[in-house]
């Protein structure tokens, strides 16, 4: 047998070329995850097989003065998982973040991820992941909203027109075409308006934007709301708030970035929703409590509750259940629907290995060989 190991090498072009940008088989891909995730095909890192990466970050006070400082959203992270079926790949997304990037015109975060073939280990491909993270994060909105947003869903409210917001909005227009009004509310009046020129380019059918000047404005009126703003942890009184009182009957609310819903949403007729519960208890286990003054995400906040007995543990529902069928998705036009998106690293292999599939069926990517034989084979 030959030893020899080749792997592609992706660069971002590469990756556009090869589909990354193709919401509908994100979200396509997303939901084949889903099926996976709920059937216990998969495998993620820590204690519970199910943990979120493993993440470095810095002292306030440090004694060597080159050691990187806490700023916002200033870590490294290494997110590895294993995804069965159809896809039976192992990978792992890296990445690099620091919030002053965007003094230097470059992203918050900057993405590298690596497939490997699950029986030997070798590598398969070292490839661009920013859009490939941006596109399998704004799918996920998508597919709770194929599931439990209303049919004939009209309006989008949106706080943080950053990527996030680009990609979300891009997904409930895949599965909900009816929409045609969006509330968007943004920190600086130019990062507002380029959001609403890319949406007049992108997405004619959407005819009336309002431009929001409160989270209050974002969500009252909406079928669809979602939070993409970045915001620092701590103080969960800081995080953009979500307010019973200000959903419609029928609303349904995604939420993939930090949030703190009031009381109002914990009662029992208001359906929670977690991408993957088990994310979610592993989150809990690794961080000082309350939970959510570490991770901000709304699955994190329940788990507080659910500790501080606020709300039923059994009350939260986990999305792979529904899209397989063995939870009914919406019931009706009345029911308020609340899910926290947290983010998952098989999330990434799944989008990874179609990707890197349609790169070899059509020779995209650049072929590097990593040895013919291994020196210490």
């Amino acid at each position: 047998m030959s030893t020899t190991i080749d792997f592609r090498y992706l660069s971002e072009a590469d990756m556009i070329q090869a589909g990354v940008t193709n919401m509908a088989d994100c979200i396509a891909t997303m939901e084949e995850m889903f099926l996976l995730l709920h059937s216990g095909d998969y495998r993620m890192a820590g204690p519970n097989s199910d943990s979120h990466g493993a993440m470095v970050t810095f002292p306030e006070n440090s004694p060597f003065p080159t050691m990187p400082k806490p700023t916002a959203d200033r870590r490294f992270m290494a997110m590895p998982g294993y995804l069965g079926g159809d896809f039976h790949v192992a990978g792992m997304k890296w990445y690099g973040s620091n919030v002053a990037n965007r003094d230097k015109g470059l992203p918050r975060s900057i993405l590298m991820f690596v497939l490997n073939d699950a029986d030997t280990g070798a590598p398969l491909a070292f490839m661009s992941a920013n859009l490939l993270s941006a596109y399998r994060t704004g799918a996920i909105p998508g597919v709770g909203a194929r599931h439990l947003a209303k049919a004939d869903a009209r309006v989008v409210g949106i706080q943080g027109p950053g990527v996030m917001a680009r990609t979300s909005l891009s997904a409930f227009v895949a599965v909900r075409p009816t929409i045609d009004t969006l509330n968007i509310k943004g920190r600086s009046a130019q990062g507002v308006q380029n959001f609403v020129d890319w949406v007049k380019t992108s997405f004619p059918s959407i005819v009336t934007i309002n431009v929001v000047d409160s989270t209050e404005e974002v969500v009252r009126g909406a079928d669809i709301v979602t939070f993409c703003t970045s915001t620092p942890t701590g103080n969960p009184d800081e995080y953009p708030p979500l307010k019973r009182e200000w959903l419609s009957p029928g609303a349904f609310a995604a939420m993939p970035a930090a949030c703190c819903m009031d009381d109002g949403l914990n009662a029992p007729e208001v359906r929670k929703v977690l991408d993957n519960i088990r994310l979610y208890e592993a989150w809990y286990e690794e961080v000082p409590k309350p939970a959510h003054c570490h991770i901000p995400l709304l699955g994190v906040q329940l788990m507080d509750s659910c500790a501080e007995g606020r709300v039923e543990h059994a009350a939260l529902e986990d999305l792979g259940a529904i899209v397989a069928g063995d939870s009914s998705g919406r019931r009706n036009d009345e029911e308020i629907i609340v899910m926290s998106v947290g983010g998952m690293p098989v999330e990434d292999i799944a989008w990874a290995a179609k990707l890197y599939r349609n790169a070899v069926a059509n020779d995209i990517g650049t072929t590097l060989n990593l040895w013919d034989q291994p020196a210490l084979g």
